[in-house]
């Protein structure tokens, strides 16, 4: 039975971006690198929901950042199987390409980066990575195409690429394949986790101040700020998302520990930015719940416990 060892998350970068795309106005260039890294995860996620019921003896780590010789490169996704440790460059490009002289293309000649040349690379720097602790196992390495959405023409059969039509037939061959794990497979993922960077040295974000963002709650599900207390829940008059006050309070403070990690959170803060609810004694009282006051009076703020 497949075992994910490692989940995926949302980057910091990610929910960041998100926040700061409700809260003001985003350059051009900035929206799109949000655009982008919200496409991108969400297309790994579709990768994940498919390796997540493989059925085979295997172990999944997904989101995988590692540094080998000053030079640091990414994996989205890798599994270990009995005979071969196999990793994955994931895309979710929407639309019809054409694959010409070792370049994508669209259809309106816009020349984008061939993930072949990408999956190379780290194919190169894993194996020196492996090498470098003396993991032996043979690696073989695909790009895969997860949006149904997505037409590669004349693209050569050669080319190590898993298509949307192929996902289905390439998951069950996999599925398919013998695999029992030993004690070593199993010390081969523990260090690979333990050799994963947690905080990538890629991370573009606009310079951005508490004072210039708009401040009120947000709906989770559709980002209005159109929301009304009742009773003990928060609902969004948009899409009438329901909500617990008390979960809405500290999914608010989670997004100001983000935001501003150099901020002390106080009952007077959480008001400013949350501004539905009115109570100031309220707020409090969900701040003691959940979090550990620390000196008091006009000084007090909270932590995490």
């Amino acid at each position: 039975m497949g075992k994910v060892l490692k989940p995926r998350f949302e980057s910091d970068e990610l929910k960041i971006l998100r926040y700061l795309d409700t809260r003001m106005v985003l350059s051009p260039s900035d929206k799109q690198h949000y655009l982008n890294l919200k496409k991108g995860y969400e297309g790994e996620v579709m990768f994940d929901q498919r390796t997540e019921k493989l059925t085979c003896d295997c172990l999944i780590l997904n989101d995988l950042l590692f540094k080998v010789n000053s030079t640091t490169f990414q994996i989205d996704s890798l599994i270990i199987f009995q005979g071969t440790i196999r990793f994955f460059e994931i895309k979710n490009f929407e639309g019809n390409f054409i694959y010409e002289d070792e370049c994508f293309q669209t259809v309106g000649n816009k020349k984008i980066a061939n993930p072949h040349h990408q999956l190379i690379r780290s194919d190169l720097l894993l194996h020196q990575l492996l090498q470098s602790h003396k993991i032996i196992l043979p690696i073989e390495a695909q790009v895969v195409f997860v949006n149904p959405q997505c037409t590669l023409y004349e693209c050569p059969c050669n080319k190590p690429f898993i298509l949307p039509t192929q996902m289905d037939a390439y998951l069950a061959k996999l599925d398919n394949t013998p695999s029992k794990l030993s004690e070593k497979h199993s010390s081969i993922a523990e260090k690979l986790i333990s050799l994963y960077i947690k905080k990538s040295p890629y991370t573009q974000l606009p310079s951005y101040k508490y004072e210039h963002l708009r401040k009120g709650n947000i709906c989770p599900l559709c980002f209005s700020f159109s929301i009304k207390v009742v009773g003990s829940k928060l609902i969004c008059l948009e899409c009438g998302y329901e909500e617990k006050v008390e979960n809405a309070v500290m999914r608010n403070v989670k997004e100001i520990m983000l935001l501003f990690p150099e901020m002390k959170i106080t009952t007077n803060l959480v008001h400013e930015w949350c501004q539905v609810i009115d109570s100031k004694r309220r707020l409090s009282r969900i701040l003691d719940k959940n979090m550990e006051i620390v000196g008091v009076g006009q000084w007090a703020y909270y932590e995490n416990r």
